[in-house]
């Protein structure tokens, strides 16, 4: 064929060839990879096709749900089968090929059939259980031990949720008074990111979980969709692995998830979790008490037991003791007997040893108080000598000491031309104490006489 087209012609040929080759409708199933609701109201999907691996896509093609279609359409399989249109879900469509100069090929979807999404599910998660089966680790978390008295608890969830809210409210509330360290580690509980968000806050409380008793996921709220993201391997893997265990408030009253399935205990409602976690407290108060009551009884048998033991052991020890006491009394008074006597005898031995050693004290006391008497009669005549030589050398003195004061004396002082100046009654020891026509008198040794002064000046002799 040579004859030239435009590429509008060309793409006619393929629409016209297409209509005329695959007329009306088809019923296909594929994999959603993308799902988008423009303002219009149309829903805009792509359809993929995996290879067996799951991973690598062997087709993709384009479709459209029409708003006036979709309204219906979405209503229909929402509540059939619990989920939305969303990218990793199968589906059945009736669909009818389509084919734009611009646009190039897509499917209009007429209808669809929610059994074969259900089948498809139910399918993925029967293929996830039987792979953890397989693994053996299926039951792992619900063999850990769950401590009798669970208060310290970790929990995954939105901390927006009112799930989340309700929950810690009820644990705050109880009317039991109990008390429990609630520490949230946050999460997306809804959506493609769920998994990935589940994940690390679970890997979080692993690096600490010492720190608690009980990790919790709770999802309050929301639609029955939502359910769907727990049915999914690596969460449910990771809850296998956990070091502790894992109760789950994430479902609906009719559906269980995959990661209901693999934790430790499973139930409802984030307030169903509060409830069971407060009733285990009333169950460890109660065996405490029950075991208190246990224990007071079997003291108390213990105590009787032993009470009419030694009721017993006296009834046989009083006479034997008695038996007993008589006997050492005997022995005490023969040992008694002894003893005086030894004592007696010893006491002989003693007097005359005492009698010796008086006789060897009195004779030393006799020479000892001689020795001294001679040495006291020693000692005195040489004290006598010795003050009748002090008194002499002190007599002498003294007589030089007389000579002196003789020779010093005022009327030998006088004698020799001296003379005493008085003033007023007092003796003149300096010129400056004189002073111009002041009456004095000046004694000689033989007489005095009284003169007036005229002058005075300070020249020596």
């Amino acid at each position: 064929m040579n004859e030239k087209l435009s590429l509008t012609e060309l793409q006619q040929v393929i629409r016209d060839s297409l209509y005329a080759s695959l007329p009306g409708f088809y019923w296909v199933f594929a994999e959603i990879s993308e799902a988008k609701e423009n303002y219009a109201g149309h829903c805009y999907l792509e359809l993929i096709e995996k290879h067996p691996d799951e991973i690598n896509i062997r087709a993709r093609v384009r479709a459209v749900i029409w708003n006036t279609r979709y309204r219906f359409l979405k209503s229909f399989f929402e509540s059939t089968t619990g989920e939305t249109l969303r990218p990793g879900i199968k589906i059945l469509v009736r669909v009818k090929i389509e084919y734009h100069e611009v646009y190039g090929l897509s499917l209009v979807i007429n209808d669809i059939d929610p059994a074969f999404t259900l089948g498809d599910m139910a399918i993925k998660r029967q293929q996830i259980l039987r792979r953890l089966e397989e693994e053996g680790v299926i039951t792992m978390n619900k063999e850990l031990e769950l401590t009798i008295a669970p208060q310290r608890i970790a929990v995954v969830s939105s901390k927006t949720a009112a799930g989340y809210q309700d929950f810690v409210r009820h644990l705050k509330e109880n009317i039991y008074g109990y008390g429990f360290s609630i520490t949230l580690f946050e999460a997306v509980m809804q959506g493609a990111e769920t998994e990935q968000s589940v994940i690390s806050a679970l890997d979080r409380i692993s690096e600490q979980y010492e720190k608690f008793d009980v990790a919790v996921i709770i999802r309050g709220g929301g639609a029955q969709s939502d359910l769907s993201w727990f049915d999914n391997y690596n969460i449910a893997y990771h809850i296998t692995q956990f070091p502790l265990p894992v109760i789950t408030g994430i479902g609906h009253e009719k559906d269980i998830s995959v990661t209901d399935i693999v934790a430790y205990h499973a139930l409802k409602t984030p307030t169903a979790v509060a409830d069971y976690l407060i009733e285990k407290m009333v169950s460890a108060e109660n065996l405490l008490m029950q075991l208190a009551d246990e224990i007071s009884e079997a003291v108390n048998e213990i105590i009787d037991s032993k009470k009419e033991r030694l009721t017993s052991f006296m009834t046989r020890i009083i006479p034997v003791s008695n038996r007993l006491i008589s006997a050492v009394r005997t022995d005490l008074s023969v040992k008694l007997v002894d003893l005086v006597t030894k004592v007696r005898n010893r006491l002989g031995r003693e007097d005359i040893v005492l009698a010796d050693v008086k006789k060897k004290i009195e004779l030393t006391s006799q020479n000892y108080i001689s020795s001294r008497e001679r040495d006291l009669s020693r000692a005195g005549e040489l004290i006598r000598i010795n003050t009748i030589n002090l008194l002499k050398s002190i007599e002498v003195r003294i007589k030089s000491m007389s000579e002196s004061l003789n020779i010093l004396s005022p009327d030998n002082v006088l004698k020799r031309g001296y003379t005493i100046t008085v003033l007023n009654g007092i003796i003149v020891s300096s010129v400056d104490k004189i002073k111009p026509e002041d009456e004095i008198d000046t004694f000689f040794h033989d007489g005095k006489i009284k003169s007036r002064v005229l002058k005075k000046s300070k020249e020596k002799l």
